[in-house]
């Protein structure tokens, strides 16, 4: 009996170091995608363009991942996805390299298309190792364990890169992804388990997803979540700069303080998945961005409260990842892998998307009607998500 505990007890602790070497690989990603938002005046005063020109560093990442991340999960469906992980990271350390040593800014541009390819193989396969690894009770906090490290990168890749860049200059922030991500890359090799193979999948699988209507609703929802989140937290800093004339050491403040909440989240997302269910899960984090996103900019309030809710707003907000994560998975278990690079790439999605509308609403109307159009957009996505329901989520009742 002993024997058979102290073998459950290692086995048990091979996993939980397979979920935060993963974790990690996923910080390097995430810190690679969302550190140049920190950046983007010293790259605009580098290469003598405007900061709205230097924003394309992002956009064309987006656009990249998006397009690349399904088709190139799809295509190496039948491989073994440790190979596949370190074909990922190897790319996005080319990338990184590539940008540190750009001459001018197209360069940048085409180390930024290397970076976001690598990060589509990366992420998606990280999930798909992590909920096999572990049984379907236990795979919401396994997938928080392993998305968590793409989280705590995009809550804190921001003030990170925003201190790197102006302290060091901006091609040493793309020097510390590349660092990073070697270091991933060496410790995953030595140490992850070769032969992982996930179920097949190939471009046919991928236009089998594409054609579904069910699982192209589901897998769609969460562009018009963080769509909504995006609307204002793009615009977060301007916000708080003419709302609350604070200045870099209070905006970095509250970017702190989003970031905990963004942690926090995560964990807790997890813990509800496996407590309550996916659905019932994001059904609780949508009301609540709902009700809390118009309070932000309509409602006049003093600063520390503003932290406050920005605090419980980032709490609900990523306590949706590993929820949706889940229940993809739940979904279509077979053809997971293909849903899980196309979760991510509809995060990137949604964030251009809040992104553009954010700017629009602003040059229209001012920063207070963000909170209302962004909680309209996530209204959209609670639909989305009771029109993509199943009958074995039934008993799950969203709205």
């Amino acid at each position: 009996m002993k024997r058979e505990e102290s073998v459950l007890n290692q086995f048990e602790t091979s996993v939980r170091r397979l979920h935060l070497l993963l974790a990690l690989a996923n910080f390097a990603v995430g810190l690679g995608a969302f550190v140049v938002i920190g950046v983007l005046s010293p790259v605009a005063a580098s290469f003598q363009i405007t900061p709205s020109e230097a924003g394309w560093l992002m956009t064309i990442y987006a656009i990249t991942y998006a397009i690349s991340s399904p088709f190139l999960v799809a295509i190496t469906g039948s491989k073994d996805r440790a190979y596949v992980l370190f074909a990922g990271l190897i790319l996005l350390i080319l990338g990184s390299t590539l940008a540190i040593f750009s001459p001018d800014f197209s360069v940048l541009l085409v180390a930024r298309v290397f970076m976001a390819i690598g990060s589509g193989v990366v992420t998606p396969v990280a999930s798909a190792i992590g909920a096999a690894s572990v049984n379907p009770e236990h795979r919401g906090r396994a997938l928080a364990t392993v998305f968590g490290g793409l989280t705590m990168a995009q809550a804190f890749g921001i003030p990170a890169g925003a201190w790197i860049g102006y302290a060091f200059g901006w091609r040493f922030t793309f020097g510390v992804v590349a660092l990073l991500a070697f270091v991933c890359l060496v410790i995953l090799y030595k140490s992850i388990q070769r032969g992982i193979v996930a179920q097949p999948n190939s471009l046919s699988t991928l236009k089998e997803v594409v054609l579904s209507p069910r699982l192209t609703i589901a897998v769609f929802f969460i562009v018009l979540f963080m769509g909504g989140i995006f609307t204002f937290y793009t615009y977060l800093t301007p916000f708080l700069e003419i709302r609350y004339g604070i200045q870099k050491i209070g905006v970095t403040s509250i970017l702190l303080i989003f970031g905990l909440g963004a942690i926090f989240g995560n964990k807790l997302g997890g813990f509800l998945t496996d407590k309550i269910g996916a659905v019932r899960t994001l059904v609780m984090v949508c009301t609540a961005q709902i009700v809390i996103l118009p309070v932000l900019t309509l409602v006049q309030m003093p600063l520390y409260a503003i932290g406050i809710l920005i605090f419980v707003w980032s709490v609900f907000g990523w306590s949706s990842q590993v929820a949706q994560q889940a229940r993809l998975t739940a979904l279509d278990s077979k053809r997971a892998p293909v849903l899980l690079a196309l979760h991510s790439a509809s995060i990137y999605v949604g964030t251009s998307l809040g992104a553009l509308v954010g700017g629009k609403v602003i040059h229209l109307t001012g920063y207070s009607s963000l909170g209302m159009v962004a909680s309209g957009i996530v209204v959209i996505s609670l639909l989305l998500l009771a029109g993509s329901q199943t009958k074995n989520e039934s008993s799950q009742p969203v709205i």
